[in-house]
């Protein structure tokens, strides 16, 4: 190569890793990325496709998309546990139980003895504590699966559940129940038609071959009219183990939720085993609940499935700290006073320009449906709800009739200032959007 050959002017490797727009725009990615993307540009200079003086600038361009980390989101939409916006908000103390157990912890050790000790030994004694004496427990990674653990082994191989047909629910992402129970080997014996079902109807399909009789609670619609159903205490009479899917994780009974099935309620009346959702009514972090007759949660417990399925020691952390750490922020959320809303909702939008009006918050996630929880938002311009969304913070509202409402009810008190100056950030964007943009 000559001394005037411009491949002698390719910056090396070890200068491009080090120029700080580099630096800045490979943070988070993959060693591995970097230098392929650097070196994909220096051999186009090479080639004398491109100029040695823009191989960085191409490197740049070579970059793989960075995944982006979760982002953070100021929920005012109203929906206490929203699925998409990850659920339920971990209490500060679920929060501080879960970094503590990022290190090294006694997860499966006995520090008396010196030896291997029960996995989760606390939260499953957090959860005994909130049901009636002589249930046990056992945490898997979420509802689903503790539904799933539970008819695989109770049914699998061939043996029948008997469940109503009005219970063979869809619960949101083209995810269905019955194709859940089915995947596990069982077979489905639907009983009653979709607005009822009898006693004498279960009766009827109850043989050698059942496994279980499984209730599910239809928890994100109701039915109503001419309806009928079978309750866990009359199912319990019939003889097969009653496994009940009471679905938002609601451990006792709360009055402000009259019509929302509970883990003890249902355990009192028979079930054998009850699961549910971590990351809903209860609060916490996402897991699945199995509570019941200790042979049959031992069932379970032994089974070869439920070490696929077990939650991790970031989650059983988080989850004895919703447990005995107090209201949880879901609770919070849907409970929080009226005129409290009123008056926050007030104060924002005397600071944004907006317009208070009623609007009525629901508990989300598939529990309580129909349950309206009074609130007051504040209406702002549509066009202001990307802006709000790809912010910093991100703040996702309800569009609604032309306008955007951002209801305060979920977003945190001290949060209120950050969102008044997001929606004044986004106004100001508008304002300095060219026209037709």
């Amino acid at each position: 190569m000559s001394q005037t050959d411009p491949r002698r002017r390719i910056p090396r490797t070890d200068q491009l890793l080090a120029d700080p727009r580099l630096t800045a725009a490979t943070e988070g990615l993959a060693r591995a990325d970097i230098l392929a993307a650097v070196h994909r540009a220096q051999d186009l200079a090479r080639r004398g496709a491109i100029a040695p003086e823009d191989v960085l600038e191409r490197a740049l361009g070579e970059l793989p998309d960075r995944v982006p980390p979760l982002r953070p989101v100021l929920n005012a939409t109203g929906v206490v546990v929203h699925t998409n916006l990850g659920r339920a908000p971990l209490s500060r103390k679920a929060i501080e139980a879960i970094v503590r157990a990022s290190g090294y912890t006694d997860l499966e050790y006995d520090v008396q003895t010196g030896r291997r000790g029960p996995r989760g030994a606390a939260v499953l004694q957090g959860l005994r504590d909130h049901v009636p004496a002589g249930t046990d427990a056992l945490v898997v990674n979420n509802g689903a699966a503790a539904l799933l653990l539970a008819v695989t082994a109770l049914a699998a191989g061939g043996r029948e559940v008997v469940v109503s047909r009005g219970e063979l629910v869809e619960i949101g992402d083209g995810f269905r129940l019955p194709e859940l129970m089915s995947s596990t080997g069982a077979r489905l014996r639907e009983v009653g038609t979709t607005n009822r079902t009898t006693r004498d109807d279960y009766r009827g399909a109850i043989g050698p071959q059942t496994g279980a009789i499984v209730k599910i609670h239809p928890s994100n619609f109701r039915v109503e009219g001419f309806t009928g159903g079978v309750g866990v205490r009359q199912l319990a009479t019939l003889g097969p183990p009653v496994v009940v899917d009471i679905g938002s994780g609601l451990l006792a009974p709360d009055a402000a939720l009259p019509e929302e099935p509970d883990a003890s309620t249902a355990l009192q009346d028979g079930a054998s085993v009850v699961t549910a959702s971590g990351d809903k009514l209860l609060g916490g972090p996402q897991a699945g609940l199995v509570l019941g007759r200790p042979d049959v949660v031992q069932r379970l417990r032994r089974h070869p499935l439920a070490r696929a399925l077990r939650a991790d020691k970031l989650a059983l952390a988080g989850l004895e700290a919703t447990l005995r750490g107090g209201t949880a922020p879901v609770t919070d959320y849907r409970t929080v006073d009226v005129d409290v809303l009123r008056a926050r909702a007030d104060l924002l939008a005397e600071q944004v320009g907006g317009r208070v009006r009623r609007h009525d918050g629901v508990v989300g996630g598939g529990g309580a449906p129909g349950v309206l929880l009074p609130g007051w938002a504040v209406a702002v311009p549509e066009e202001l709800a990307l802006p709000l969304r790809t912010g910093d913070p991100a703040v996702v509202g309800r569009v609604e009739a032309g306008e955007l409402l951002l209801d305060l009810r979920c977003v945190p008190a001290e949060s209120d200032g950050a969102v008044a100056e997001a929606v004044r950030r986004a106004v100001r964007s508008a304002d300095h959007d060219p026209p037709g943009d």
